[in-house]
């Protein structure tokens, strides 16, 4: 496939997002972080996806997956998705608990179509999803974040044309926020209450996520020495 017809595809399910709450916050159960590690080896480009489900309201890790490699398609920025999914759903068919919501290192809403990995992923996971990502993907040329107040739970809001497309939150004091967005089938408030409830005093990214990314890279140094 080529970038037309990438952009097509994004198009065509950007119409379909939907920034509603799809569930009670009360019904949570399970939610389950999402990371991929990439590497090079003899020339190809390897990735690991790992996926960490926790218990909603203890935090306990129940069940880890992971699956990995070669990845295809080249990177274009905008379109991460395309080269992440692969992975992605290889990984969630491995799962014995099928989690209530998942939570990406990256973004949902916060994507110049409104498609990064997080809202993409949605439609073939058809549940509701998070993007929180570490560093700001500038969605328009010259469009900047304000710094929310420094303590916990403060934010501000990233927005263009009249569309909200995601949210600067500081998850503790006196750290640096990380980025927060709707993928689907959630409002952007709530997932930014998800997230606060699961980042615990040890990181200001969220349990999920950091879960993910601290196997993603266990599981790349151990891999890319095969």
């Amino acid at each position: 496939m080529n970038e037309q017809e990438f952009l097509d595809i994004q198009n065509s399910l950007r119409g379909k997002i939907n920034l509603t709450d799809s569930f009670r916050t009360e019904d949570i159960k399970t939610i389950a972080g999402i990371d991929l590690a990439y590497w090079v080896k003899d020339g190809q480009e390897y990735a690991v996806c790992c996926i960490v489900v926790i218990d909603y309201t203890t935090h306990e890790v129940i069940e880890k997956k992971q699956s990995y490699g070669k990845i295809e398609v080249p990177y274009i920025a905008g379109f991460l998705a395309f080269r992440e999914l692969p992975l992605i759903l290889e990984t969630v068919r491995k799962l014995d608990i099928q989690p209530d919501l998942f939570m990406f290192d990256g973004n949902g809403t916060l994507h110049p179509r409104n498609m990064g990995i997080a809202t993409h992923a949605s439609f073939y996971l058809e549940k509701a999803c998070i993007g929180v990502a570490k560093s700001y993907y500038r969605i328009q040329k010259g469009l900047d974040y304000s710094e929310p107040d420094n303590q916990a739970g403060s934010f501000t809001d990233i927005a263009y044309d009249g569309m909200t497309y995601g949210r600067v939150l500081r998850t503790h004091t006196g750290v640096k926020p990380v980025f927060v967005s709707a993928g689907n089938f959630i409002s952007l408030d709530t997932a930014t209450r998800i997230t606060m409830k699961l980042t615990g005093k040890e990181s200001h990214i969220p349990i999920p996520t950091r879960l993910a990314d601290l196997e993603t890279h266990t599981a790349r140094e151990r891999l890319r020495i095969i």
